[in-house]
This record gives structure tokens, C-alpha cells and sequence, in this order.
């Protein structure tokens, strides 16, 4: 039975609450929202709009964001920091616990300059694991080539966000780095065996499973389900609930990206149909969004629990973003 809130997430269009935009949000009700570069001009502009956000669904919903540090930054100088790409700034520490340090006390600051905003999660951390093949869209994203030094970079940073107040939201589950082309363009096909999977692509999101929220990849497994991407995949999603045992609140990658195939409608429809909890939608269009909105539906018991737990773990940040910054400066 649906009883609960509208299983999605939503860009908007602009810097600027638009009142239609308004006027759909109470109605579709949506779990939470997603900004974008488009959305962000200064930190006052940025606090209205997750206010208005809020205002509009008459609560308190997650306002998510991508500030991974690199090309994915939504806020940029010079209002705020900018970082450096994660594997440069891993394989440039010296050793896997200075970067460990490192990554976590970035995550702290990010934490803290998102939350100043009124965003409260971010989707981080990267757990994809760098292989020879892997696209150079995500590369210098990740934080390492082995799935040991990713887990462990990823905790810090999942550490350092919730030290923050911010929620981590790891991606791209369950394992991104075997993709050899951009998936905002094609689909990638991953011809692997299931143990090579286990033991590389599936391990950082064991090891971290007891996070709040997960991503999906837009990517073929052919070893496990050579016909659907995992965003769309029964066995794929079992294989993250039973396998991997991420048992907290998943949401798609973005249904936009060119990876998938069909009409929005249809694209939802097949993800939520999987086991996704949650349809991302990006791009802010309203004719779209009343698309993905009609074929997502509402939320069921099962996964109205799942985001009640994940909300659950946002909880108010103390960090001394000064005394954080000279440790950072100390290496």
C-alpha cells in the first residue's frame, strides 16, 4: 500500500523558488531535493531557496547536493572553497592514514559550509574503485585503486560529513569503476566475473553498508543481468540488500542521463519496479518532473521506514571550521 510521501527527489530551475514550482512540490510532495550549479549564486540566495524548498513541502526534507572537490563542486569560489580532485588529493598525501586524515577533514569543512546553506546531504562518499578501464568523467573522483583504500577513504569522509550535520549519500552502488563511458551519454557494459566484482567493484559499499542513503549506477553487470542497467535490475538491487547489506534508503542516479533508455515515465517506472526507493530527477523541467512524479508514486511502508532511519542520522554538526582549516594546513 502507498501511504506516505512522493518516492523522489527534484531539481529546481533556477536560484528562485518559481511559483509553479511551488504550487507542484506541495502537491507531488517529494522526499527531498537536489541542487545544482544553476541553482546557486551566493550564500544568502542559497539559504532562501532551501528555505522556500522547505516551505513548500511544509517540513523538514533533505536538501541534497553533489561538493565532491574537483569538477564536481556545485558551490564554487568565491563564496566557497574550492578542492582539489579526491584521488589527487589521496595519492598526493603520502600515506593512506594522511589522506585518511586529510579526506575527513575536508569532509568537515564541505559539512560545514553546506550546512551554513541549509543543505544537509551530500553525495558523497565515491566508492568506485579506479580500474584500468575506468572513464575519465569519474576517475579523478574516486579515492583509490584498490578496494581497501576506497573503503577506508570513504568512511573518513562519511565521518567528517556527520560531523558536519551533513547526510552521506555513497555512490555509485554497487560499483562504478569498471565503466568505460560517460553514462550521462551511453550505457556501459561490464563483462566481469561475479567474484571479480565481489572482491573489487561491491566491497567499499560492504564495508560502509551501514550508511544512511546509497546511489544507484546506470550500468549493465552482464554476469548478474546482462539485459538491465543495476538502477533497473531485480537481481542487481537483491544483490544490494542481501549481499552488499545496504539496508538504508536508495535512490537512483539521475533518470535524465542517457544511459537508460525509454520515456521518463518508463524509466521510473522500471526503477522503482527494481527496489529503488527513490527516483532522482535533476534537471528542474516541470513537464518532466509531473512525468516522473505520476510514475513514481508514493511511497510504500517499507521505504517510508527506510527514510524515516535515514533522516534519523541528521543530526546538528559542530565543527570549528578555523581550527579544521590550520590542521589541514599543517598536513
Amino acid at each position: 500500500m502507498n501511504v506516505g510521501l512522493g518516492a523522489t527527489i527534484f531539481g529546481c530551475a533556477g536560484p528562485r523558488l518559481l511559483p509553479e514550482e511551488r504550487v507542484f512540490f506541495r502537491e507531488a510532495d517529494p522526499f527531498g531535493f537536489i541542487l545544482f550549479a544553476r541553482n546557486v549564486e551566493t550564500p544568502d540566495q542559497v539559504r532562501r531557496l532551501t528555505g522556500d524548498l522547505r516551505e513548500a513541502v511544509g517540513r523538514d526534507a533533505p536538501v541534497l547536493v553533489d561538493q565532491e572537490g574537483g569538477r564536481v563542486q556545485r558551490l564554487r569560489a568565491p563564496h566557497w572553497r574550492e578542492w582539489t580532485p579526491p584521488l589527487d588529493t589521496v595519492e598526493g598525501a603520502g600515506s593512506l592514514e594522511a589522506a585518511e586524515r586529510i579526506m575527513r577533514l575536508r569532509a568537515m569543512v564541505i559539512a560545514a559550509e553546506l550546512a551554513e546553506v541549509g543543505i544537509d546531504a551530500d553525495c558523497i562518499p565515491t566508492l568506485d574503485v579506479v580500474r584500468e578501464a575506468t572513464h575519465p568523467f569519474l576517475k579523478n573522483r574516486c579515492y583509490g585503486r584498490d578496494a581497501g583504500t576506497v573503503a577506508r577513504i570513504g568512511r573518513a569522509v562519511a565521518d567528517g560529513l556527520l560531523a558536519g550535520g551533513v547526510l552521506p549519500v555513497m555512490k555509485h552502488m554497487p560499483g562504478h569503476g569498471l565503466s568505460h563511458v560517460d553514462t550521462h551519454h551511453d550505457l556501459p557494459v561490464v563483462d566481469v566475473s561475479v567474484g571479480d566484482l565481489q572482491a573489487i567493484d561491491f566491497a567499499p559499499f560492504r564495508a560502509l553498508n551501514d550508511l544512511p542513503m546509497a546511489m544507484t549506477a546506470h550500468l549493465v553487470f552482464a554476469a548478474l543481468d546482462h539485459e538491465r542497467p543495476a538502477t533497473q535490475s531485480p537481481v542487481i538491487i537483491r544483490v544490494i540488500r542481501e549481499e552488499i547489506g545496504f539496508q538504508g534508503l536508495l535512490m537512483s542516479d539521475d533518470l535524465n542521463m542517457q544511459a537508460l533508455q525509454g520515456t521518463l515515465a518508463e524509466r521510473t517506472a522500471r526503477t522503482i519496479a527494481a527496489g529503488v526507493d527513490i527516483a532522482l530527477h535533476c534537471k528542474g523541467d516541470m513537464a518532466e518532473m509531473v512525468e516522473v512524479a505520476g510514475a513514481a508514486g508514493r511511497m510504500g511502508e517499507a521505504t517510508l521506514a527506510r527514510a524515516g532511519a535515514a533522516l534519523a542520522a541528521r543530526k546538528p554538526g559542530r565543527v570549528d571550521v578555523a581550527a579544521t582549516l590550520a590542521e589541514l594546513a599543517h598536513g
